[in-house]
Order: structure tokens, then C-alpha cells, then sequence
């Protein structure tokens, strides 16, 4: 199995931050998920709803931080463990490339409507919850063009 390197780690927990309060800002427990077991302490459904959502957030923003020398060498700190992390300097690069992503626009595939990308995560949820409450046939997973 391959090892994410700490970029693309910091920036998927910021992605599943974002996803679990979508869900639970639309009234759905990111708890019991469909695709990923159910585990004490895990969001099952919000890593379900990054799944669709982790192409086009989160690895894209790691691999151009890296690739546009955002990020170098010196914002990584090896722990005496063998860990790697990011330093405070390097956080808050990954942090404000995170804000800055989720003001970018695009036109939602199913809604046909413009939207920040930081609220595609909550149209999602939205559509989740209808689908689940019996609103829509099926719910319309996210695919990116």
C-alpha cells in the first residue's frame, strides 16, 4: 500500500472536515456510511461522500502545491519516529491554497447551477438526504468534468 505523503493527508482531513459537517449540517449521521465500515470514533458516510469529492478537492490542491513549488522540502519536519509533517509555515500555505480552492466556481453536473466549489460537499449532502427520505429516485453522485 502506498504512503500519502503529508500534503495530500492534511488536505483530505480538511476535505472531511468540511464533508462530515455538510452531512450533519443536512440532518444525517456521518457515522453509518454504505460504502465504508462502520467503526467506533470513524465517519463512515463522510468518507463515503469524499470518495466523489477527493479528485477534484483535495488531490488536486496537494499535487499543484507541490508541482507549483508551493510546498517544498522545508515545510516538512521528520520526526525522530520516522513520521513526516507538515510545519506551522506549511499548514497555513496548505491551509489558505484550501480557502482559496473552495471560492473557485464550477457549474454542478446534476443541479446545472454555478456554485463554489466549498458548497458542492453541501449540495451533495442535501441531495443525500433527499434521496434518503424518499425526495429523489436516486441520489446523483458528483462526477467531475
Amino acid at each position: 500500500m502506498a504512503r500519502r505523503t503529508p500534503s495530500v493527508n492534511a488536505v483530505e482531513r480538511l476535505l472531511g472536515h468540511d464533508c462530515r459537517s455538510a452531512l450533519e449540517a443536512h440532518g444525517l449521521d456521518p457515522q453509518v456510511g454504505f460504502l465504508h465500515a462502520d467503526r467506533p470514533g470513524r465517519a463512515s458516510l463522510a468518507l463515503d461522500l469524499m470518495e466523489e469529492l477527493r479528485p477534484g478537492l483535495a488531490d488536486r490542491l496537494a499535487l499543484s502545491l507541490v508541482n507549483r513549488r508551493q510546498l517544498g522540502a522545508e515545510d516538512f519536519a521528520v520526526e525522530e519516529t520516522g513520521g513526516v509533517r507538515l510545519t506551522e509555515a506549511g499548514r497555513k500555505r496548505v491551509l489558505v491554497a484550501w480557502q482559496e480552492r473552495k471560492r473557485e466556481e464550477l457549474r454542478h453536473p446534476f443541479l446545472d447551477e454555478t456554485m463554489p466549489l466549498g458548497l458542492v460537499c453541501h449540495a451533495q449532502a442535501q441531495m443525500l438526504a433527499r434521496h434518503l427520505c424518499g425526495d429523489l429516485d436516486g441520489y446523483p453522485a458528483f462526477v467531475w468534468k
